[in-house]
């Protein structure tokens, strides 16, 4: 396995991008989101060494504030790195992209008229490379972590996330491992295999992973780029915040419906919001951030029916949406903050449900859900029905992955077969 990757500095020989102009990321900090300290800026990092929690990259706000007008983004490409000075890699040649990032915010006025809602929008993640919003985080991992000097990467992943950074790992030519529960989709899996990743299945849910991976880090095997214990992914799925007030003319929803795992993508919506108040970008309005889980993995919607700023962990854990399948989450207290100073909420949505969402959202838009994109329809409606949510509310419920990625809990039946040599075959055709 590889050596030690806690070094700084690279030069960067996996770059992808040489020909995009160069472009200063105002990055100033590296701070911990729960008890301030401060971190070194440029050097590999997980947590915060003070108390152990997430830490947050910063910015100079204000610099580009006066050399940015949001307009000037039309002009750039459709990628998330159209927001260059707001993520945290220095220097243009390390910036491993696949074209991530920029992905379509559709208008679902058949879905709308099922559920009653005249401004139904899906965020449509499953077009991302690897199918899925993982793709973000990773592509900002990756980059910053080979600028930083990483030589290996490791992750614990319910699927996604680690066939995603299979592709970026083989991208910038860093070698990956991967730990995943033995009992992931097999999509994920072939995947991981394809991009020549270092695949190992464990008898285990992804704390499990997540437990192997922190000590072959501490080994010196590998970077650790697990959920919000790195906090380049955080800055990959604020883009999505970034993109949704792009998209809406500087507007926000009314509200964000998100399925929820690890939950980067609440934390790094709602670091992106307070981002662009303080450039002047958007006002002080917010969407209600509703989170949705199984109901057989809920950690953070009892967390946040008890009034805990915290969750416990959730035993014994289990749902077919194996991205929501994350008994503890080291991000709890951003998610849980987040909700309620939002005035959002957590719901849960049961397996049987997934499914039959999936092909509502399939049948009434062409777009192809992942079981979770399912569980954001399901809650849609259950919050229409208890009359949290206005049928007049502008809401943007997200798709987070591709269905062919789920492809076992989709089956056929029987479907009929044609005789191609039978003259009455147009007449099989009902």
């Amino acid at each position: 396995m590889a050596s030690n990757t806690h070094g700084s500095g690279n030069s960067g020989t996996g770059a992808s991008v040489p020909d995009r102009p160069a472009v200063r990321s105002y990055l100033t900090r590296l701070v911990c989101s729960m008890c301030g300290h401060p971190e070194e800026v440029d050097r590999l990092k997980n947590v915060c060494t003070a108390c152990g929690r997430v830490l947050f990259y910063e910015y100079d706000l204000d610099a580009v504030r006066e050399t940015l007008p949001r307009d000037a983004l039309r002009a750039r490409d459709a990628t998330l790195w159209r927001y260059r000075e707001l993520l945290p890699v220095r220097e243009t040649r390390h910036i491993i992209s696949l074209g991530e990032g920029m992905t379509p915010l559709l208008p679902a006025p058949r879905l709308g008229a099922v559920s009653g809602f005249s401004q139904l929008y899906v965020k449509e993640e499953g077009l991302n490379p690897t199918g899925s919003f993982k793709a973000r985080g990773i592509s900002v991992a990756v980059s910053r972590a080979l600028e930083l000097g990483a030589t290996a990467l490791g992750i614990p992943t319910a699927g996604n996330a680690g066939g995603a950074l299979a592709a970026y790992a083989a991208r910038a030519g860093l070698p990956c491992y991967v730990l995943m529960p033995e009992d992931t989709p097999l999509a994920n899996k072939l995947e991981c295999v394809l991009y020549g990743a270092n695949l190992y299945l464990v008898k285990g849910l992804i704390n499990d992973c997540g437990r192997i991976v922190r000590e072959g880090a501490a080994a010196g095997r590998w970077f650790d780029v697990s959920t919000l214990r790195e906090p380049g992914r955080a800055e990959g799925k604020k883009t999505m915040g970034y993109e949704i007030a792009e998209q809406l003319g500087w507007e926000l929803p009314d509200a964000i419906i998100y399925p929820t795992g690890g939950g980067t993508g609440i934390v790094g919506m709602w670091k992106a919001f307070d981002e662009m108040e303080r450039m002047g970008w958007i006002g002080s309005r917010r969407p209600k951030m509703i989170s949705v889980q199984a109901e057989g993995c809920a950690p953070i919607v009892r967390a946040f029916e008890a009034g805990e700023r915290h969750a416990t962990l959730f035993a014994n854990a289990h749902t077919v949406a194996s991205g929501l399948r994350v008994p503890v989450a080291i991000g709890d207290y951003l998610m849980l903050d987040a909700i309620r100073a939002s005035g959002g909420t957590a719901i849960t949505v049961h397996d049987d449900e997934f499914t039959p969402a999936m092909r509502a959202i399939a049948r009434a838009e062409g777009i192809s859900p992942a079981p979770e994109g399912g569980a954001t329809y399901v809650a849609l409606t259950k919050l229409r029905d208890s009359g949290f949510l206005k049928t007049s509310d502008r809401v943007v419920i997200f798709n987070t992955g591709a269905a062919w990625k789920y492809s076992e809990l989709l089956e056929t039946g029987l479907l009929p077969v044609l005789d191609p040599a039978d003259p009455a075959v147009q007449a099989q055709i009902a």
